[in-house]
C-alpha cells in the first residue's frame, strides 16, 4: 500500500489491485500549500479495466467547523464517514471541499486536478477516533483502460479565509493545460428575462415579445427562451426532443420574431436539451442504437451517446444552422450533466465509435461545440445550470446559473454564493426570479437582495405587476447595474456558510457593499472605504453596525424597498456600535464626504 507522510498528514493509495504499481511524491508550493502527485502505471499486458483507487487520508477534528463542497446546497454540515460522499466529474460538481472553523478561516482545502473522469469525495467524521476521513475514489464510472494515470491533489491547510483558498484553486484549475476559461462577453454580465416561470410552453411570439418590452424599460439586455419553442406538446415532457425544428403552430416565422426581439434592444437566447432525442422524434430512427440509455421513469427518452462522430456532428449542426437561420446570439444548453455511461459498457471501442470514454467524448462535443460557434458568432453566450458548472465547464460556456428553487430566495442565495466561490470571472447568475403578484413589496424586493452578487435573472408576467412590484424591479436593477464593478467584480466573502451566508461583503479600494440576511451585528473588513453600502435583507427596522475606528463624517442616504429616499442626513460614525435605521428591505448609503480628508 504506497503511501506518503507530509507534515503531520499521512496519504496512501488502496485498491490499486494486482495489474497496477501506484506511487505518491510531493511538491511544496508555499507554506502551508503542496501538491501530492499521484502515479499508476500498469505492470501487465492482459488488463483491460482500471480499478478503483482510493486515496486516503486523515485529519484530527480540531477547530473545523463546517464542511464546505459543490454540491452542499443548504447542508454544510460534517457527515459521518458512513455516509457516502458525492460525485464529480467533468459535468457535474467539482472535485473539491474546504473545512472551515466558525470564524472562516480556512483549516484545509482541497481539490483534485482531474476534473473529467468520475472522482467520488468522501470527507466524514469517525466516531470511534474523533478523525476526520477524507478519501477520494477513482474511477467510479465505467472507464477506459489507461496503462498509466497522472493527477495530483491540491492541499491547502493556510490559516487564510476559507473564500481565498477556494479563489486559489479556481486560479489553479484555470491555469492547467485543455482547462482555459472562456472569454465572457459584456451581455454575459447584464441582467436577462427568462421565459421559462413566467409563461412555461406556452409560447408565442407575441407574449415572449411583450415581456422583452416591459423587461428591457426595467434594466434587462437579454431574453432566454425557454422549454416549448420546439414542440406543440405542453405536458413538460421530452418524447418530441431530438429535431429541434419549431413548432410552425406556436411560432410560425422564428426568424421576423428573433428579429422583432433585436429591434427592441435585447439578444436572444434559446433553450435546447443537449442529450436527449425522443421516441416521438424524427431523430428518433437514427439514433435510437447509438444511445447510452433510456432514462428512467421517461422510456420514451433517450440519451444520445457522444463517443459516436455522427451523434457529436448532429448536435453541432444543429446549433450551427441556428444561429445562421434565425441569428441567435446564444443558448442554454441543458441535461448536459445525463451523459453518462451505461452499467454494462464494453471494454473496447465499438463500431463507428471514436472515443471509449463518455467524459472525453462530452469534453470533446462541447469544446467542438463552443469552437464552431465562435467562427459564427464570436460573443456566443452559453449558459449551463447548476450542478454542471465546474472548471472545465468554464471552457465550454461563459454563464453559470444557480439551479431551479422558484421564489425560494434563501436558497437562491446559497446557490448563487456557492457558484460565485469558483467560477472565476465566469458570469454567475441567479435562478430566475418569480413571486406571487400578491406579495408584499418588502418580500419581493427580498428576492433581488438575496442573489445581489450575480447576474439576476427574472421570470415572471411584467405586465400583470402592481406598480409598486414595478417599481421594485426598476430600483434594484437599477442598483445592481449602478454597483456591479464591487458586487461582481469586488473581492467577495461571503460569511459563515454553514448558516446560508448570513452576511455577505464585497470590496473595492473605494466601495464596499454589505448585506445582512439576518439580525445580526455588522462589521466591515479593512478599512472603511470612500463608499459604504450597506442593504437590509431583514424584514427589521433597523440594522446593528460596529466599527473598529473613526470613519469621520460621512453624507448618508437611506432608500426604501421601492428605492423611495426616505431619509437625508450627515453622520458622524466614530469607533464603536450605531443603531442604523433602514427600512426592511432598504439600502443605506454612506459617502465620506469632501470636506474629509481621505486619508482619516
Amino acid at each position: 500500500m504506497p503511501a506518503l507522510r507530509m507534515d503531520a498528514h499521512r496519504f496512501r493509495v488502496e485498491d490499486v489491485g494486482e495489474h497496477f504499481t501506484a506511487s505518491l511524491t510531493t511538491t511544496a508550493l508555499a507554506d502551508g500549500v503542496h501538491l501530492i502527485h499521484l502515479h499508476l502505471l500498469s505492470n501487465s499486458q492482459t488488463a483491460n479495466y482500471l480499478p478503483q483507487v482510493k486515496l486516503r487520508w486523515e485529519l484530527p477534528i480540531h477547530d473545523i467547523y463546517t464542511h464546505w463542497h459543490p454540491a452542499s446546497d443548504r447542508n454544510k454540515t460534517l457527515l459521518p464517514d458512513w455516509i457516502r460522499g458525492y460525485k464529480a466529474k467533468v459535468t457535474s460538481q467539482m472535485p473539491v471541499s474546504s473545512l472551515l472553523n466558525a470564524q472562516n478561516e480556512n483549516r484545509l482545502t482541497f481539490a483534485f486536478s482531474d476534473a473529467l473522469e468520475t472522482v467520488e469525495v468522501r470527507v466524514g467524521v469517525n466516531e470511534e477516533t474523533g478523525m476526520l476521513h477524507c478519501a477520494l475514489h477513482l474511477f467510479q464510472e465505467s472507464s477506459p483502460f489507461l496503462a498509466s494515470y497522472e493527477a495530483t491533489l491540491r492541499f491547502d491547510t493556510r490559516a487564510i479565509p476559507y473564500y481565498e483558498a477556494l479563489a486559489d484553486v479556481q486560479h489553479w484549475w484555470a491555469t492547467q493545460p485543455d482547462y482555459t476559461p472562456q472569454p465572457v462577453p459584456e451581455q454575459a454580465r447584464l441582467p436577462m428575462y427568462s421565459t421559462w416561470y413566467s409563461i412555461h410552453q406556452a409560447l408565442t411570439p407575441e407574449n415572449v415579445e411583450e415581456q422583452c418590452r416591459i423587461s428591457k424599460t426595467l434594466g434587462c439586455e437579454s431574453v432566454i427562451v425557454d422549454d416549448g419553442w420546439q414542440t406543440t406538446d405542453n405536458a413538460r415532457g421530452y418524447a418530441y426532443c431530438g429535431d429541434w425544428q419549431v413548432a410552425l403552430e406556436k411560432i410560425p416565422d422564428m426568424r421576423a420574431h428573433v428579429d422583432r426581439v433585436h429591434k427592441l434592444g435585447m439578444k436572444y437566447i434559446l433553450w435546447y436539451s443537449v442529450p436527449f432525442i425522443g421516441m416521438y422524434s424524427q431523430a428518433w430512427e437514427r439514433f435510437k442504437d447509438r444511445l447510452l440509455y433510456t432514462m428512467p421513469g421517461l422510456m420514451s427518452t433517450g440519451v444520445v451517446d457522444p463517443r459516436y462522430p455522427e451523434v457529436r456532428e448532429y448536435l453541432i449542426q444543429l446549433y450551427e444552422q441556428a444561429v445562421r437561420e434565425w441569428d441567435l446570439d446564444g443558448f442554454k444548453l441543458d441535461f448536459v450533466d445525463s451523459f453518462r455511461p451505461s452499467n454494462n459498457e464494453p471494454a473496447s471501442l465499438q463500431p463507428g465509435q471514436d472515443e471509449l470514454s463518455v467524459n472525453k467524448a462530452v469534453d470533446r462535443l462541447l469544446t467542438d461545440i463552443m469552437t464552431r460557434l465562435h467562427v459564427l458568432k464570436p460573443d456566443i453566450l452559453i449558459e449551463f445550470r447548476q450542478s454542471y458548472v465546474g472548471p472545465l465547464m468554464r471552457k465550454y460556456g461563459n454563464m453559470f446559473r444557480a439551479s431551479d428553487c422558484p421564489y425560494e430566495f434563501v436558497t437562491n442565495r446559497v446557490r448563487t454564493l456557492d457558484i460565485r466561490l469558483l467560477c472565476g470571472s465566469t458570469a454567475a447568475h441567479s435562478d430566475m426570479l418569480m413571486w406571487h403578484k400578491d406579495e408584499i413589496p418588502e418580500v419581493v424586493a427580498l428576492q433581488f437582495i438575496n442573489i445581489l452578487f450575480s447576474v439576476p435573472q427574472i421570470s415572471i408576467l411584467l405586465d400583470q405587476l402592481p406598480e409598486s412590484h414595478r417599481n421594485i424591479v426598476r430600483f434594484w436593477l437599477s442598483f445592481w447595474r449602478e454597483h456591479r464593478d464591487v458586487l461582481l467584480d469586488g473581492r467577495l466573502m461571503p460569511l459563515n456558510p454553514e448558516s446560508s451566508y448570513p452576511v455577505v461583503l464585497a470590496s473595492t479600494p473605494t466601495k464596499q457593499v454589505i448585506a445582512a440576511y439576518l439580525d445580526t451585528v455588522l462589521k466591515p473588513i479593512g478599512e472603511v472605504p470612500t463608499h459604504l453600502l450597506i442593504v437590509n435583507g431583514t424584514l427589521e427596522q433597523r440594522l446593528i453596525l460596529e466599527l473598529s475606528t473613526d470613519t469621520g463624517e460621512r453624507a448618508v442616504k437611506t432608500f426604501d424597498c421601492q428605492g423611495h429616499l426616505v431619509r437625508s442626513e450627515t453622520l458622524h460614525l466614530t469607533a464603536g456600535i450605531h443603531r442604523l435605521a433602514i427600512p426592511p428591505a432598504g439600502v443605506m448609503s454612506l459617502q465620506r464626504t469632501w470636506r474629509e480628508s481621505p486619508s482619516h
